[in-house]
């Protein structure tokens, strides 16, 4: 069978079809005019923001390095915390742009970072804890300290743990928590100390020679400080020796050495003057039985 349509009757019969697909486009077309000046915004607001916020975290990172209290590793942090902050309002403001209700969006991520910090509270009190060392400084890299039940030298500072070597270079990790919640002892935390010395000389022994003997060694060792001055003094009666305390300061970097160099002169200056160095002693008094 043929087809008797003719040419004009088969565009009479498109023409609904093509008004419908130019009415759509048009309709499309205005909407897109209608939406684009938002998406060029966002876009903008999205590139300039993000740029904005990488140049304010090395600003505030090279700011807070160039003032000399701030330490490296906390000067990263916080730059870097507040990076992450600009690009999450930079996030927010691109969405609020679209029409995203940034309200909503917010909580959410409020929700999730509350979940998060529940979950993580023991690592985020180290975290906390290592902002406070690295910020208040009780210690720095180099000093000698007892924290946390050890002692030992510091060797570095994080966020989340401290690193110490113990005298015979033991490498100890103790979490930031414990040792901020802990009482810290710096020997290092002053140039000078003290060191703090007993003599012990028997009961028959002049006590004034022996105190000028000692008086006599700390004068010919040159690092020990005038001033404060020495303490010699006779300081116990104990069970077999008269004792007698020596406190002179010396500067903290020569405080082992200075005690090791005194120890051995007094005693070899006692050997030398006939005072003698008493060790404990016992009697036993035996009773014979009556037969």
């Amino acid at each position: 069978m043929q087809d008797t349509t003719t040419p004009t009757e088969s565009a009479q019969a498109a023409e609904p079809s093509v008004t419908m697909a130019v009415t759509f486009l048009q309709g499309l077309a205005e909407k897109a005019a209608a939406f684009l000046p938002s998406v060029v915004g966002a876009l903008i607001v999205l590139i300039v923001g993000l740029w904005v916020a990488g140049r304010i975290k090395k600003i505030t990172g090279k700011a807070m390095t160039r003032t000399g209290r701030i330490d490296e590793t906390l000067a990263g942090f916080l730059s870097s915390l507040i990076h992450y902050g600009l690009i999450a309002l930079v996030l927010i403001t691109t969405l609020g742009i679209f029409g995203v209700p940034t309200t909503s969006f917010a909580a959410i991520i409020g929700a999730a970072g509350l979940a998060i910090g529940l979950a993580l509270q023991g690592t985020l009190g180290h975290v906390a804890s290592g902002v406070m060392m690295l910020g208040f400084r009780p210690f720095d890299v180099g000093d000698y300290v007892e924290a946390a039940g050890v002692a030992g030298t510091v060797k570095s500072i994080g966020l989340f743990t401290t690193e110490m070597a113990t005298p015979d270079n033991k490498k100890i990790i103790v979490p930031n928590g414990k040792i901020f919640d802990d009482v810290i002892t710096n020997y290092a935390g002053y140039d000078t100390r003290r060191l703090d010395m007993v003599f012990g000389i028997s009961y028959g022994d002049d006590i004034d020679k022996a105190m000028a003997l000692i008086k006599s060694e700390l004068d010919k060792e040159e690092r020990i400080k005038s001033d404060p001055a020495p303490v010699i003094e006779v300081d116990n009666l104990g069970d077999s020796s008269v004792d007698i305390i020596c406190r002179p300061w010396v500067n903290r970097a020569d405080y082992f050495a200075v005690k090791w160099a005194l120890t051995k002169a007094v005693k070899q200056r006692f050997d030398a003057e006939g005072v003698t160095i008493p060790f404990p002693c016992r009697s036993v008094y035996m009773e014979n039985e009556a037969a």
